[in-house]
């Protein structure tokens, strides 16, 4: 350990945790307790979704003492969810199919490296780039690349969103929706990434399981520093979603009745306990008392728009999505086109481009991880996937 960067000593106990959902990963379950062996733990909690991870599980809530660990955020920092309500008729999807199918696919790109042939414009481009070295570096890349969506998980799609009560200013009925899913691209995998190393070189004294938590103390300069560049990859993350739906809402001549969003790859400063903390959700909805957020299912599986009930038993958080149950490597080894396609038939989902490890297999029932969590968020509206865009097959994930 180096000067000014609080000592690693395991505890006498852990650090209280606990956990939703069962028959979770063992390696994920795993991470999670070594997490809370960490000096600076003060809580975790462990959602239905989760899944083996760097360092913290996917899917997993930490609090800290003062303190920043990268990975606990996530190499995709501030990956995100966007849902636009659209002003256009629902049954737009069948008559129409041609033409939304069209707008995503000139209107958003995929991949790693993706880029616009003209670049877009935003106001986060013109903010201070030169908060650490390493937003530097990655603002060129970041002005390429703004506005796209990546690889991995990350999806654009339209679908049908149902409200069965009065909601988001709308009344019960279903309607045309816009869902996004993307972070902050290749810039915020460079800060990750390497603020991780930066961490792991000031705490060598860490077991081995435990090195990818190394920790940043806040109030220091590498850890100030990363705090900026994560705050700033938020921003940037937020910015790429805008521009998202603003381009396709344009291009469709519509306009957007609601708008729900919501950052899961994020560390925020919150009060928990009478103590002030750092809460890191890699993988995690925030869920505080009314708070909105979306939490998607497969491609060919609902999502669904949530109100949290602020539970501090997992501060104030939920799951993220269904989680995976099958690795990226088992499902293209396990999985045929031709069985994902009869699949996405019978559930009326037009794929546009994806990878076979992203089929709707090797996720866990959405149903199951929602009923798991019904302590921590209240459904309030439900999302059917209709026309999917994903990177395309051969493509690296980002997440």
């Amino acid at each position: 350990m180096k000067s000014g960067e609080t000592p690693w000593r395991e505890r006498a106990e852990s650090a209280p945790w606990r956990q939703w959902g069962s028959d979770l990963e063992p390696k994920a379950v795993a991470q999670m307790a070594n997490a809370c062996r960490l000096p600076i733990a003060v809580s975790g909690a462990l959602m239905p979704d989760a899944h083996l991870g760097y360092g913290l599980p996917i899917g997993g809530v930490l609090a800290t003492e003062n303190a920043v660990i990268p990975y606990a955020v996530g190499v995709d920092i501030a990956c995100r969810m966007r849902l636009s309500v659209l002003d256009m008729p629902v049954n737009e999807i069948r008559g129409a199919h041609k033409r939304l199918e069209r707008v995503l696919e000139d209107e958003t790109s995929f991949g790693v490296g993706a880029k616009f042939r003209t670049p877009k414009d935003h106001d986060v481009m013109d903010e201070d780039w030169g908060i650490s070295p390493v937003t530097s570096k990655v603002r060129a890349k970041a002005r390429r690349q703004l506005g796209t969506s990546g690889s991995g998980n990350h999806f654009v799609e339209f679908g049908a969103l149902t409200l069965e009560d009065p909601e988001l200013g709308l009344q019960p009925g279903t309607y045309l929706a816009l869902l996004s899913h993307s972070g902050s691209r290749g810039p915020g995998n460079t800060v990750a990434s390497h603020y991780s190393r930066l961490a792991q070189d000031l705490h060598p004294e860490l077991p081995r399981e435990l090195k990818h938590l190394a920790w940043l103390d806040l109030g220091s300069g590498p850890g100030d520093e990363y705090w900026a560049a994560m705050q700033l990859m938020g921003r940037f993350a937020a910015a790429n979603h805008q521009l998202i739906h603003r381009s396709i809402v344009k291009a469709l001549r519509a306009k957007v009745r609601a708008t729900v969003e919501n950052h899961h790859n994020f560390a925020w400063v919150e009060e928990h306990h009478g103590r002030t903390v750092v809460v890191h959700r890699k993988g995690a909805t925030p869920a505080s008392d009314g708070q909105l957020g979306v939490i998607p299912g497969s491609m060919a599986t609902p999502g669904f728009v949530v109100r949290g009930k602020g539970s501090e038993d997992s501060l104030q958080s939920a799951a993220h999505g269904a989680g995976r149950r099958m690795s990226r490597k088992a499902a293209k080894r396990t999985l045929t086109w031709s069985s994902v396609k009869k699949n996405l038939a019978q559930t009326g989902v037009t794929l546009l481009s994806a990878g076979l490890d992203e089929a709707p297999g090797v996720y866990k029932d959405i149903h199951q991880v929602m009923a798991a969590q019904s302590d921590l968020v209240k459904i309030i509206a439900r999302f059917d996937p209709k026309i999917v865009k994903m990177a395309p097959p051969g493509e690296r994930p980002e997440d």
